[in-house]
């Protein structure tokens, strides 16, 4: 079977760096993936994208070395199911609340006898290789995303799931049910220092901690923290952030503040 990239930095106690993808494009997806990013997540919960053109994105990082993530819309078994038989290596999985919420997410990514997946994989057969079926089990990842003061409350619960690889910190929804504004990098304290003990309690259970940045320091700050997968804006952010910055530059007529 195919390497799982991430899998591989994982193991050898690295950090990955993961790109996102919220533009419905094969070319955005393949532009993204000739940067060099570890893995690349293809953001169905709320990014534009559908299953046909997800799969068409897949098809489009399958060129590159890119692990492919995909965030499903829900904890549901059926979508789940279908975008790994489409060749995702990996999926993030939103709203996972309490312990039985991430047994069922597992299960659901997981052949018999240890879930419940529907054998079929058609396309992740062409991605993966012949052998798909005997090493799918232990080469997709499964990551739980950890957002609310409910999953907070029952953490220990969550990462104590056997067969969870990863939980994934969404940042807006977490400070939102912490009683906060949301956005990328927060700074309240509470929510700050939630985020620390996570990353603390997902490594004493040999669980991989990521979390999803906004700015390049901020990302650093998570490493320095013990976070192993740092997500980056996305494809759609970075395109707002370049257009806006160089536009205002331009109208300023300061081009040295927006130069590549």
């Amino acid at each position: 079977m195919r390497e799982n990239k991430i899998q591989t930095i994982w193991a050898a106690g690295g950090t990955v760096m993961n790109g996102w993808l919220a533009i419905p494009s094969s070319i955005s997806a393949e532009a993204m993936a000739v940067q060099g990013f570890d893995g690349l997540c293809i953001d169905m919960q709320h990014g534009a994208i559908d299953y046909q053109v997800m799969v068409t994105m897949l098809q489009a990082i399958s060129t590159t070395n890119a692990t492919p993530l995909v965030r499903v819309p829900w904890n549901e078994p059926g979508m789940i199911g279908k975008v790994l038989d489409a060749g995702a290596y990996g999926v993030i999985c939103p709203m996972v609340n309490t312990r039985a919420q991430a047994e069922a997410f597992v299960a659901a990514c997981r052949y018999a006898p240890v879930g419940h997946r529907s054998v079929g994989p058609l396309r992740a057969s062409l991605y993966g290789g012949p052998d798909y079926f005997a090493k799918a089990n232990e080469t997709i990842l499964t990551m739980a995303m950890i957002e609310t003061q409910q999953a907070v409350n029952n953490l220990e619960e969550i990462l104590s799931t056997p067969g969870l690889d990863s939980v994934y910190i969404g940042p807006s929804d977490l400070s939102v049910s912490m009683g906060h504004a949301p956005g990328f990098d927060p700074r309240f304290p509470k929510v700050y220092e939630t985020i620390v003990k996570i990353a603390e309690a997902a490594n004493g259970h040999g669980v991989v901690p990521g979390i999803h940045v906004g700015s390049v320091a901020y990302g650093q700050e998570m490493i320095d923290t013990g976070y192993r997968l740092i997500s980056y804006l996305s494809d759609f952010r970075m395109l707002q952030w370049v257009a806006g910055n160089g536009l205002k530059a331009l109208r300023a007529g300061t081009p040295a503040a927006n130069t590549p």
